[in-house]
């Protein structure tokens, strides 16, 4: 199996549906639910995400060593904990507007992210002063950073595994603001 289309009649991908398909690629998902570890360690290259796509489960797409982008659809609501975890080529992920819930350790592991957005008009995430970063608004957390991040002034905690992995930082300025740094944050 090097590539598979799942449309949007299939309404659930379930639990480790394509888990360790060594020569799985490319994939199109128009499903409303990507299950838990769905893609779980597949040698997925690209895949896009359908309009229907509401959530995207824990661990799906875990140690997909070889996806270098992310494009999130604006219908997704839900990002499971671990969803994209250790994806280690990585370099670039957009959170769309409808987002309201990132699970813990997301994109834990993507050492080599470069670009982070968060969609304009988000309620509950954002990415501040284009600061390359995933902040949750009504908190100030700083979820997720990369080499690029500048943490804004406003940023009251850094999140668990905020920087995890993240090889190419070699500085980071932590303003005054910031008052707590949760475990594994670096």
């Amino acid at each position: 199996l090097t590539s598979v289309t799942i449309p949007d009649s299939v309404t659930k991908i379930d639990w480790n549906a394509f888990c360790g398909c060594e020569n799985l690629r490319k994939a199109y998902i128009d499903s409303e639910e990507i299950g838990d570890c769905a893609f779980y360690c597949s040698d997925l290259e690209e895949f896009e995400l359908g309009e229907n796509v509401r959530i995207i489960g824990w661990n799906a797409f875990s140690e997909c060593t070889n996806l270098k982008s992310v494009v999130i659809p604006s219908s997704v609501e839900y990002i499971g904990s671990m969803a994209f975890y250790n994806c280690t080529e990585l370099t670039s992920i957009t959170i769309p507007e409808k987002v309201d819930k990132i699970r813990p350790y997301t994109f834990s592991g993507c050492g080599n992210l470069s670009s982070i957005r968060v969609a304009e008009g988000n309620k509950y995430y954002d990415s501040r002063n284009d600061c390359n970063a995933i902040i949750e608004t009504e908190s100030n957390t700083l979820l997720l950073g990369c080499n690029r991040t500048v943490i804004p002034n406003t940023v009251t905690k850094i999140g668990v595994s905020a920087f995890s992995r993240c090889k190419n930082l070699t500085s980071i300025l932590i303003p005054k603001s910031v008052t707590s740094i949760e475990s594994g944050a670096f």
